[in-house]
């Protein structure tokens, strides 16, 4: 697994926030109640760093 520093942390951090927000375009046309997403970070001790945890809730 290749080191990740704080720049590469946050460049995927953004990345995978990019990709969340897309889809939302298709999910306004329909009828469903909107969801929000809550991101969390976490400490991982196997990984040794932080990551991102997302959840939905309505």
């Amino acid at each position: 697994m290749p080191q990740m520093n704080r720049r590469t942390f946050l460049a995927s951090a953004a990345a995978a926030g990019a990709a969340t927000r897309l889809p939302q375009v298709a999910v306004q046309a329909s009828k469903t109640p909107p969801m929000r997403r809550v991101l969390t970070l976490v400490y991982d001790k196997s990984m040794g760093m932080m990551r991102a945890v997302e959840k939905l809730v309505p």
